[in-house]
């Protein structure tokens, strides 16, 4: 291992067009040197694979959802290259095939199972694109599959990494032999039954650190369509600011919160071995963007504000209305664990509990039902969860005004509020 190495990681939004990809090979072409690119898949590809998935369960496998995703993927790749029998699109279609045998041959019903085996496609075929339109262009590279180089348990949709098995693997795979650079898939991983599994939504960054951590690379890169790392989305509010620096702690803090400038298991793995990462515009590369490291300093951040939309709020009661105290709640959380549902905001008192989740449909139904068995449950939808760190009161009344507002938490740095649409 060589700490020159660096990786890279761009995101669907810089890959979703031809002209996107072309921008990627110019960054690339400047540094191209003992680098590792994680890709994910091109624009809102996952959320079509999503949408055929549903398709496929219901019984429906020739859908339109896969002609239309097949097409997506010819469309780009044919402004990429004019020769219309270039290999690529032998690997595109051999791809697609491979889909088709899975939905044919498979027997399973489970989501979780289902899911993996399939919208984990959405990266292979980005980077069968990006890896042969490098070489067209010049840039020699080597494409990784990466569920052979990353070892997961049988966790669909949550799969954990063994670090242990996948240090080997990764060792022996990015040796930098013959080649400087090596495009592979953020998102997945594989089992040792040769099946795959996915590392949660947006889990390419995670990627990326982990082959960062396993690499010890000397930084890492995530490319987006920000300047770096904005006090909000500003898809949602004005007036953004960009943040120069930002502590490890702090960005733990943000994407515990549900910001979404990083996958929140991504800064243990650089954390754990002091890997810088930075947050770039793939619009401006040359632009001074964010840098997360590990730092004691203290940074005067602006109110930062993430809002989370599509919330449920459950509120819960013992029906024999006990006290809601610390095996209530180990077996409230038991229930959450076994159908997957994270709690985003909890809040107790003597006899009743309230928790804000995610409107997860796949999910959520069979944790309310189960939970009926012990509590009196109610809940409520379409909400949405406002979290504003380092808040003023200024900016709370700006956000919060005379919405209705279900319940909040307050601590020295944060303010949290679940309130209406």
């Amino acid at each position: 291992m060589n700490s020159s190495i660096r990786v890279f990681k761009f995101g669907g939004a810089s890959v979703k067009t031809a002209d996107g990809i072309r921008n990627l090979a110019k960054i690339l072409k400047d540094n191209a040197s003992r680098l590792v690119v994680v890709v994910s898949a091109m624009g809102k590809t996952t959320n079509a694979l999503e949408r055929m998935l549903d398709e496929y369960l219901q019984g429906n496998v020739n859908n339109s959802e896969l002609s239309n995703l097949k097409n997506f993927h010819f469309d780009i790749a044919s402004e990429l290259f004019a020769d219309s029998n270039h290999v690529v699109f032998q690997k595109l279609n051999s791809a697609f095939g491979k889909m088709m045998v899975f939905m044919e041959l498979n027997k399973s019903t489970d989501y979780n199972f289902c899911y993996d085996q399939l919208v984990s496609f959405g990266e292979i075929l980005s980077t069968i694109i990006i890896s042969e339109y490098l070489c067209s262009e010049g840039v020699s590279n080597k494409w990784i599959d990466i569920r052979k180089v990353l070892r997961s348990d049988e966790n669909y949709r949550e799969g954990n990494i063994d670090f242990n098995v996948s240090l080997n693997q990764c060792v022996e795979t990015f040796s930098f032999e013959g080649t400087s650079l090596y495009i592979t898939q953020g998102f997945v991983a594989g089992t040792s039954s040769g099946t795959t599994t996915t590392l949660g939504r947006e889990g390419s960054d995670y990627t990326a650190a982990i082959l960062a951590n396993l690499l010890n690379a000397n930084d890492v890169t995530i490319w987006k369509d920000v300047e770096g790392v904005l006090n909000a989305d500003p898809k949602i509010f004005s007036d953004t600011v960009r943040l120069n620096t930002v502590s490890f702690k702090e960005a733990i803090e943000l994407a515990y919160c549900g910001a979404q400038i990083i996958h929140p298991k991504t800064i243990k793995p650089l954390q754990n071995k002091k890997i810088p990462l930075f947050v770039k515009s793939f619009v401006n590369p040359n632009g001074v963007g964010t840098k997360i490291v590990e730092t004691e300093e203290r940074f005067d951040y602006p109110p930062v504000l993430i809002q989370k939309t599509d919330q449920v709020l459950i509120s819960l009661t013992p029906k024999d209305f006990s006290f809601v105290i610390e095996d209530c709640l180990s077996k409230i959380f038991a229930v959450l664990y076994q159908h997957r549902v994270k709690a985003n905001l909890v809040q107790s008192s003597a006899i009743s509990f309230s928790i804000c989740v995610d409107n997860e449909e796949h999910f959520l139904p069979g944790a309310i039902n189960d939970l009926r068995n012990d509590y009196s449950v109610r809940y409520n939808k379409n909400l949405k969860l406002l979290t504003i760190r380092h808040y003023t009161q200024d900016k709370i009344n700006e956000l919060v005004g005379d919405r209705i507002v279900f319940f909040e938490q307050k601590t020295r740095s944060t303010a949290r509020y679940v309130i209406s649409c």
